[in-house]
């Protein structure tokens, strides 16, 4: 069974044509009502006759991931067998709803997510802006999320196979826009293979409650927080391997080199220059630490999960 959720908060402009649009696929739809000034619960069971239609509401606003994942919820206690994310606002053609869940169905992913990208004629229609934001959110959410091979984290278009929604620890999965994000490194703590679809953005009159340059502080934040923990998890708890080696040897000489570099540095300004024996004793560390640190992303590198999880539960 194939359902769609649909985080609702000020889009009774566009639900009731994004509601319309989705295809005789989609078993259920779950508009979660986060505590919306419109009331856009009311508003979708007033206008739509679809009985797919199941309307949740908070008593408090939670957040776009907050209202997808009182969605998900509701889609495990229904037996859901894929899960697909959507917005209300209009910018995400229902269309794709057979092509997102496509691999899942074929055994060859256990998570879909739209990447808006992938086509350079398509980015002509994106502001430079948010453009230039999600450029960089998504380099920080390679590094953080172990997934080097994916793009546009912040598309919420996506699609998850139940079984493996159900590994997911869900309460500690963040509620605000970092959801996509934090979704992808609980994906790879648990080795889920990860896929992007190729997909245009539809951008009309709707506005985004989203402003990619004043979260990125916040992103960044959280970027780290994950990148230190999937370390820990992927490369110390799990197993011990040459790229724990490298990480481990790469880091110390780094900040050794770097930090005594920078003090002999600052004390050459007032007194004569460095000798060359001081100049190697910082220079060299730091050169090879850079080196093993790239090694160990060389090596992180390759070892995105191939193998999808879900054909093995």
């Amino acid at each position: 069974m194939i359902v769609v959720v649909i985080p609702c908060y000020r889009v009774v402009d566009h639900v009731v044509g994004v509601l319309a649009r989705i295809g005789p696929e989609v078993q259920k739809i779950y508009c979660v009502d986060d505590h919306c000034p419109d009331h856009s619960g009311d508003f979708i069971l007033q206008n739509t006759k679809d009985p797919r239609v199941q309307v949740l509401t908070h008593a408090a606003q939670q957040g776009v991931g907050g209202a997808t994942l009182t969605g998900y919820k509701q889609a495990l206690r229904d037996k859901a067998d894929i899960i697909v994310k959507l917005d209300g606002d209009g910018q995400m053609d229902p269309a794709y709803i057979p092509i997102l869940v496509s691999p899942i169905l074929a055994g060859n992913a256990d998570y879909a997510k739209g990447n808006r990208f992938y086509q350079i004629e398509d980015l002509q229609q994106m502001p430079g802006l948010r453009l230039l934001g999600n450029a960089v959110l998504s380099f920080f959410s390679k590094i953080s999320t172990g997934y080097w091979d994916i793009f546009d984290p912040t598309n919420g278009y996506t699609a998850i196979q139940a079984k493996v929604l159900a590994l997911l620890p869900l309460e500690k999965i963040s509620r605000s826009y970092y959801y996509e994000s934090d979704i992808l490194f609980r994906l790879n703590t648990v080795r889920a293979v990860v896929t992007d679809i190729p997909m245009k953005a539809i951008y009309g009159s709707e506005s985004s409650h989203l402003n990619i340059m004043q979260v990125i502080p916040e992103f960044l934040n959280k970027h780290i927080s994950n990148f230190a923990k999937r370390i820990f998890y992927v490369h110390f708890l799990r197993s011990f391997d040459l790229a724990s080696l490298y990480f481990l040897t790469g880091i110390p000489l780094f900040l050794f080199g770097f930090t005594f570099g920078c003090y002999r540095w600052i004390h050459s300004q007032k007194d004569v220059a460095a000798s060359p024996g001081i100049v190697m004793l910082a220079g060299l560390p730091l050169l090879l630490g850079i080196q093993f640190l790239l090694s160990f992303f060389h090596h992180d590198m390759q070892d995105v999960p191939r193998q999808p999880i879900h054909t093995r539960l």
